[in-house]
């Protein structure tokens, strides 16, 4: 005969098992639901039809603080974000240095008038990332984050209904400084619901291209809220006379992809969208090239990494 403390305890046995088995019968859980993304300043790439095989229906594009007032640049702004419309591809524009005046650092008040513009010119975009790479010194906020966080403040008051990233951080060394900064402005100058960001953009170049984990790490830490991988993808050939130096190749680029979605996605749930950058190298600048697409228009070994990761997210989907 059994007490009834021991009926329980069995009882409680025999529910853990079962619940131990349910979980190996469904399989290992998914780390992220992530979405996927291309960041891709030419318009004509998402008149391909590889871009709708892999899903592809977010996009990033960087421009000018101040766009609106750079003849080229709006033209090509307005035709990107028509072809999106055109494709049903939701856009995401990340603002940065001035192509006047890459010094030109607006006050606030005047970040927001071009921003309010633009808003008003594209009234179909509700998602914004207030700085490329804010921690790079090739930037010029590369030491005022204060500044940045003064943007981020005035943006998200001028457009509740948008979605705005704090910044999109490189991961070299000064980012946990720089992050630290900014979260130690807002929260000493703001108050209520805007005293932390609910979005970061992150661009993990180093530890995907090293096969090193850090600098996500360090973003995980040093944040709160979701983050998007907004640029970052395995590094074919480049020659941007940077001094940070980083493997590359076709063969390279694949692995690199591999590393970043199979060890960077998963250190945290968190990470929420993974832009890939990019599509195609830019004819106009042949100093970076980590395209999933030769210029000859063939598909590169990192192109069947990321379509292996969308064939098996299908299947995961179709098996849940």
């Amino acid at each position: 005969m059994f007490t009834e403390a021991q009926r329980v305890g069995r009882a409680l046995v025999v529910l853990a098992l079962t619940g131990v088995v349910a979980l190996a019968l469904a399989g290992p859980a998914r780390a992220n639901d992530l979405v996927l993304g291309i960041a891709d300043q030419k318009a004509d790439t998402f008149l391909d039809p590889r871009v709708h095989e892999l899903e592809l229906r977010h996009a990033r594009i960087g421009v000018s603080w101040n766009v609106l007032e750079v003849d080229y640049e709006r033209a090509r702004l307005d035709r990107w974000l028509a072809t999106l419309q055109q494709q049903g591809i939701e856009p995401l524009i990340t603002f940065q240095h001035s192509a006047l005046d890459r010094r030109d650092l607006p006050r606030p008040e005047e970040f927001v008038q071009q921003f309010r513009a633009l808003r008003e010119r594209h009234p179909q975009v509700t998602q914004f990332a207030v700085w490329n790479e804010a921690n790079h010194c090739g930037q010029p906020t590369c030491n005022r984050p204060e500044l940045v966080a003064a943007y981020w403040r005035k943006l998200s008051l001028a457009c509740r209904e948008c979605t705005i990233l704090a910044a999109e951080i490189l991961d070299l060394d000064n980012m946990s400084r720089w992050i630290l900064d900014f979260r130690k402005h807002t929260r000493e100058n703001y108050r209520g619901d805007l005293r932390e960001p609910s979005h970061w953009g992150l661009h993990n170049y180093v530890d995907a291209n090293r096969f090193k984990t850090l600098g996500t790490r360090r973003m995980r830490a040093h944040t709160r809220g979701e983050i998007w991988l907004t640029e970052v993808g395995g590094i074919v050939s480049r020659n941007n006379r940077s001094d940070l130096r980083l493997p590359q190749g076709p063969s390279h680029a694949a692995r690199a992809t591999e590393w970043l979605l199979d060890e960077l996605v998963p250190l945290t749930s968190r990470i929420k969208r993974l832009y890939v950058y990019h599509w195609q190298i830019d004819e106009l600048d042949g100093s970076w090239d980590s395209g999933l697409i030769t210029p000859g228009g063939r598909e590169r070994p990192a192109y069947r990494v990321l379509e292996r990761y969308v064939e098996g997210q299908r299947e995961g989907d179709d098996a849940g």
